[in-house]
């Protein structure tokens, strides 16, 4: 692998997609302490061969590093590569507005600077094509694989609860219920939940049942009452007041707004 770098200077529009590249690149370290720095932006380091330690963090913290593993690196913490053996790697920049929400979600986590995975192909893939767009001046698609490659990253035994959870989101239960359900506490389950969707099972499963309901009334002549109680709600009363007040706008009106089938009929 031979040692190359891409610098990016993103524009204005660039910057309003969220999220933006600022450069990519292959590397080879030798053997021994790197020098120390604290970056500007985030920074994905996908580390294919070799051993060592990374330094991070501002109590300088050392964990070990053994490849394959991803290491992520924030703006204004310390860190520095400390090999024992030679080290083969990719990495990224980027920055934007973003990288808040990516955090609060979980996608980020600067308690997780070292990430290994079962099963590496996955990671490896994602690197491979953003390093590919990169040549390509395509901004859209550069930031669609920066998007592809940290979702990648971010993959937990908790997105396995949230699709578990979600299955079972209109049968009508109490948390204790979907917890139990799931051979979950309801600690466990809360934090299986925050930290693949940023939310609570409560709203996990009050934004399943909405999404589930919509789809009802959008390709389905079911009653309204008959749409509430598939996805979970006896009171069809019940069920319109929640449906306008997290929508904003009734069952019958979605029904005339949303509805695909509907207004390509009436074209």
């Amino acid at each position: 692998m031979q040692n190359w770098s891409t610098y990016l200077t993103p524009g204005a529009v660039e910057h309003q997609l969220g999220l933006f590249c600022l450069g990519v690149g292959e590397q080879t370290h030798g053997p021994g302490a790197a020098a120390e720095r604290a970056l500007g932006c985030h920074a994905l380091v996908w580390l294919k061969e070799g051993r060592g330690e990374l330094l991070h963090g501002p109590d300088r913290e050392l964990h070990e590093v053994r490849a394959p593993a991803l290491l992520t690196l924030f703006p204004g913490v310390l860190h520095g590569y400390r090999p024992s053996t030679r080290w083969r790697q990719a990495w990224t920049l980027f920055s934007g507005p973003a990288t808040e929400a990516l955090t609060s979600l979980g996608h980020l986590d600067p308690s997780r600077p070292v990430r290994r995975y079962g099963d590496p192909r996955p990671i490896d893939r994602a690197f491979t094509r953003l390093l590919r767009v990169s040549t390509q001046h395509n901004a859209v698609q550069l930031t669609g694989a920066i998007y592809d490659l940290i979702g990648h990253a971010s993959t937990t035994a908790g997105d396995g609860v949230v699709a578990r959870l979600a299955e079972l989101a209109s049968t009508p239960m109490s948390i204790q219920d979907y917890a139990s359900a799931l051979g979950l506490t309801v600690s466990e389950l809360r934090d299986a939940v925050r930290r693949t969707t940023g939310s609570t099972p409560h709203e996990l499963v009050l934004n399943t049942r909405l999404s589930s309901a919509k789809v009802l009334l959008a390709e389905e002549d079911l009653s309204v009452a008959a749409v509430a109680r598939r996805v979970g709600y006896d009171d069809p009363a019940y069920f319109s007041r929640l449906f306008t007040a997290r929508v904003g706008m009734s069952p019958v009106a979605f029904r005339r707004s949303g509805s695909i089938s509907g207004r390509i009929s009436s074209l």
